[in-house]
């Protein structure tokens, strides 16, 4: 339990981010009679509950996305979450169409503080409403429409009461447990290899210097181009990319005259390398024989030596 809680702290400092619990929710309806619904939950950036398109509901991506909750209070979420989906889509349909409904909620975990929850509720990709202080607030954005909604979903306590409740005791104990189920996999640390390359030249005298951090694990990775202690503002980072063992990948690049390029290296720092950092300094690449020119100048030298057998 000690290095499980020590991950933790390790993960909420490098990530300089809340460990959190999200709830997303996408329904698109093209007209009355035709709607489209998706659901997963979010571990961070990690998605370990995926929409089950048969059955209309949420399913397990990991061998512990339910945490420790007993099957009963596992098959009361789900039914509730089901009669909430399509009931939705019934409500929804009596309006105008097309729209996009959007909610994200859930709950996030402060280290060495109390938890948080939210609810925010976006139409047509823009904010619309939230659930904050126990009611229903309308977004600036929204405008009348929204305030309209709010004030009519405010008339009912029982529903605000379950949403309260759901935020405040049920995701909290859900996220907790999630993180004990899931240690063993979430506590992996795999170190990342780094590479250095050039890329297509940006223009005359200059070079683009491309650092490959691959294959580490957990996600979060610092990546920047150095020269001695000075980082190099002119660093560009990529997206971070899966691999298909579950590890990632990051492109780091700089820009830079090609003249100014030696003294420069790329710095990582990753939870799996603890305090030694890799450091892989940028050596300009000497021009190398090809295998054909390896090949020609074998030819001469062959050619050479029987001329010299043949004289002698």
């Amino acid at each position: 339990m000690l290095g499980f809680l020590f991950f933790l702290l390790l993960h909420s400092k490098s990530t300089e981010e809340p460990l959190s619990f999200r709830l997303v929710h996408i329904s698109s309806f093209a007209n009355h009679s035709w709607a489209s619904t998706q659901a997963s939950g979010w571990l961070g950036d990690l998605e370990i509950l995926g929409w089950d398109k048969v059955l209309g509901s949420l399913e397990d991506l990991k061998p512990w996305s339910l945490g420790n909750f007993s099957k009963e209070e596992v098959k009361n979420l789900q039914s509730l979450f089901q009669m909430y989906f399509h009931g939705f889509i019934r409500v929804v349909q009596a309006f105008s169409n097309p729209l996009e409904l959007q909610t994200s909620s859930g709950c996030r975990l402060h280290a060495g503080q109390a938890s948080e929850s939210f609810f925010n509720g976006a139409y047509q990709g823009s904010d619309f409403l939230s659930f904050q202080g126990g009611s229903w607030q309308p977004s600036p954005r929204g405008g009348s429409r929204a305030q309209n909604v709010c004030r009519v979903l405010n008339l009912y306590e029982d529903i605000k009461e379950i949403v309260q409740s759901l935020l405040d005791d049920t995701c909290p104990r859900f996220l907790a447990g999630v993180l004990a189920a899931g240690k063993s996999e979430l506590g992996r640390q795999v170190k990342p290899e780094v590479w250095l390359s050039s890329g297509p030249s940006p223009g005359p005298g200059c070079l683009l210097l491309v650092c490959h951090v691959s294959g580490f694990y957990p996600k979060p990775v610092w990546v920047m181009w150095m020269r001695g202690d000075q980082e190099q503002r002119g660093t560009q980072r990529g997206d971070l990319l899966p691999n298909a063992d579950g590890t990632w990948y990051l492109r780091v690049t700089l820009n830079v005259a090609a003249r100014e390029a030696a003294g420069l290296a790329c710095r990582v720092k990753h939870s799996s390398l603890g305090s030694h950092d890799i450091i892989i300094h940028w050596v300009e690449n000497k021009s190398k024989p090809t295998l054909v020119t390896l090949v020609c100048l074998a030819h001469k030298l062959l050619v050479y030596f029987l001329h010299m057998l043949l004289v002698l």
